[in-house]
């Protein structure tokens, strides 16, 4: 398996320092896997916008060196969430780098490209779904090694640093697939359902020292995952009485909310964010 690898990103001349020095997180080092594309991008734009300084951490290395580049002082790591001994070399680092962790936002996961293909070609042919028969172990251990199992380590990992100084925050990205679980698709609303669960037991526990959990629960999208879900499969989320598919930024913001101070008295909280498609 690879090594954590990380880069310092060196701090621009143009007033880096002093955009640090203010927004709701200034002063504060915050933590974002799947940071080198789509909602995990946009989150570490945003904080860093808020003056946080920003560790971009994702599978893709090189995408996450480039998200950092653009963030003031920013750190890249390469690091695969499904690997337990990676999260925590990188959890290391960044206590080494910053000497705290304050935010953690776990935005790293998969989808299952060729799952979306059967439903899509049910949807065509005007036939019910039938994945479960012929999904293999592969499918399904791939899907809740990141989703599930990632978030576990991250979430272990991020307590194990946030707990010492008795503060922080920590935002999971579950899916509104976890709530309404999608025919067709059980191996991801499992993974999601249980980062659900996972993140609201944790929550309990860590608030005791602290240390607050919540999750967002997207609904359908803007990502690179989003692009690579068959048209058909994409027209059977487009329904005129609800909002469109919601931006990567759209999210970010409901995981900064969480993140922050204002949502203080919010532990153990799943924010549905799915545009009206449906409420629980």
């Amino acid at each position: 398996m690879k090594s954590v690898q990380y880069v310092r990103v060196v701090e621009p001349m143009d007033g880096g320092n002093a955009a640090r020095g203010r927004g709701r997180f200034a002063g504060r080092v915050a933590l974002v896997t799947g940071a080198g594309s789509g909602i995990g991008a946009a989150v570490a734009g945003r904080l860093a916008g808020e003056g946080a300084l920003v560790v971009a951490a994702d599978i893709d290395g090189p995408a996450a060196e480039a998200v950092a580049k653009e963030l003031p002082g920013a750190l890249a790591f390469t690091v695969d969430v499904a690997d337990a001994g990676q999260v925590e070399r990188s959890v290391d680092e960044a206590l080494r780098a910053h000497g705290r962790l304050d935010v953690v936002v776990h935005a790293a996961g998969v989808d299952d490209p060729e799952a979306k293909q059967w439903i899509a070609e049910a949807l065509s042919s005007g036939l019910p779904p039938e994945v479960v028969t012929r999904l293999d172990g592969s499918a399904w251990e791939r899907v809740m090694r990141v989703n599930l199992y990632g978030t576990f380590h991250v979430l272990r990992a991020a307590v194990r640093a946030m707990v010492p100084n008795r503060s922080g925050a920590i935002v999971t990205i579950g899916s509104s697939a976890a709530l309404d679980a999608p025919a067709g698709y059980p191996h991801y609303a499992a993974s999601k359902a249980g980062v659900h669960a996972l993140s609201q037991s944790v929550a309990k526990e860590a608030i005791a020292f602290g240390v607050r959990v919540n999750t967002v629960a997207p609904g359908p999208t803007e990502t690179g995952m989003a692009a690579r879900t068959p048209a058909a499969l994409r027209q059977g989320f487009a329904d005129p009485r609800v909002r469109p598919y919601a931006t990567a930024g759209e999210i970010a913001d409901i995981a900064l909310f969480l993140a922050g101070d204002e949502a203080a008295n919010l532990v153990g909280a799943v924010l549905l964010a799915n545009g009206g498609r449906f409420t629980v």
